[in-house]
């Protein structure tokens, strides 16, 4: 069936729309991809309403969030709308929509986990069904709720030599490790682009830090990156995930913009490095994906602290922009057909669970 997908990540840079035509098993086939920015206005309002979620002792009514919620939703009608047009396709021909919204507050040591994003308005908009709300199910089970690509990871990566590793680089990093047996382990890494970006914002200027120009001009202040991979969350061993507001740009105060840089993108690196040594066998190879793959010094980075082959999935064939969005699609097929999205290796979840809260157009 034709499915979208809908993604707006830890970056914070906009929605990804993503087409494509899937069983919700082994047959996938990408149809379209559509990127849509968010405009710099809407970007400060949506950090302000992940900053307000994260002081609050669970999801409920704020009037900032819901406004936010509500200007994030109508966005997202206009990516769909937009991705239909380029295609050709109409409302009719797509069987389901996988909405992820955007994750203001990941609590899962709180049995808690806040997607915002109006699934029933979204349904009503365009009158094709819509699976929302993905991880709740997954953290009230007891799951971190995070990491959900690696089921569509598995299915990409059924013909790839073992073991391998898919890594996504979003605002926060995580990766799907496939041993030689075929096992997958999966969590997050710690930061990917996430503190890059808060530091270009505040003291370069510019929203992120373009192909790593900055970073590679800069020397990394090993005192300091020893002392955030110190860090005790580091050691815990998988399954784990964290919110992007865990770590801060503090550590690099007084730096120069370059060293700054460089420092934070060490760490984003080196986190994955340390990631590794929780894997039951060490890939030798990684697939990167998300945005933080245009970034030439981070990807440099990634393969001097993991010793590994770092490459990105586009050339395996994939579009590593479309990735998540994609996977977002696939979920929400396997949701329909009652199939598992989490798995006691990917989440921590206590048995494979089918997350996700169906809306139908009234």
């Amino acid at each position: 069936m034709l499915a979208i997908g809908l993604m707006s990540g830890t970056s914070r840079d906009g929605i990804d729309a993503a087409l494509i035509e899937t069983d919700g098993e082994g047959s996938i086939k990408a149809v379209a991809f559509h990127a849509m920015p968010y405009h710099d206005g809407f970007r400060l309002r949506l950090a302000e309403a992940c900053q307000r979620a994260m002081t609050m002792e669970k999801p409920g009514f704020e009037p900032l969030i819901h406004a936010v919620e509500e200007e994030l939703t109508e966005l997202h009608v206009e990516a769909i709308a937009d991705l239909l047009a380029r295609t050709g396709h109409v409302t009719q021909d797509i069987a389901v929509i996988g909405f992820h919204g955007h994750t203001v507050a990941h609590r899962p040591e709180r049995r808690w986990t806040w997607q915002i994003g109006d699934g029933a308005a979204l349904a009503g908009a365009f009158g094709i069904p819509v699976v929302a709300d993905l991880r709740s199910a997954d953290v009230a089970a007891g799951g971190q709720g995070a990491p959900l690509l690696p089921v569509y990871h598995r299915a990409l990566a059924h013909d790839l030599p073992k073991p391998v590793a898919v890594l996504n680089l979003g605002g926060v990093a995580n990766i799907t490790a496939i041993a030689s047996d075929g096992e997958i382990v999966a969590f997050d890494t710690g930061m990917a682009s996430g503190l890059i970006d808060n530091w270009m914002q505040t003291h370069g200027d510019r929203s992120f830090d373009e192909d790593g120009a900055t970073a590679a001009t800069g020397r990394i202040a090993e005192a300091r990156l020893e002392r955030m991979l110190s860090d005790p969350w580091f050691a815990v061993a998988p399954p784990k995930s964290i919110d992007r507001e865990a770590f801060t740009i503090e550590a690099a105060r007084g730096l120069s913009l370059e060293d700054g840089a460089a420092t934070l993108t060490a760490f984003s690196a080196a986190a994955v490095g340390k990631a590794l040594d929780h894997l039951p066998e060490r890939p030798t190879r990684i697939y990167a994906a998300g945005g933080g793959r245009h970034n030439a010094t981070l990807m440099r980075m990634l393969a001097a602290y993991t010793g590994a082959e770092v490459r990105p999935v586009d050339e395996l064939g994939w579009d590593g922009d479309a990735l998540e969005a994609q996977g977002f699609a696939y979920m929400a097929v396997r949701h329909l057909k009652g199939l598992p999205i989490s798995f006691p290796g990917t989440t921590g979840a206590p048995q494979p669970l089918t997350g996700g809260v169906l809306f139908e157009p009234a």
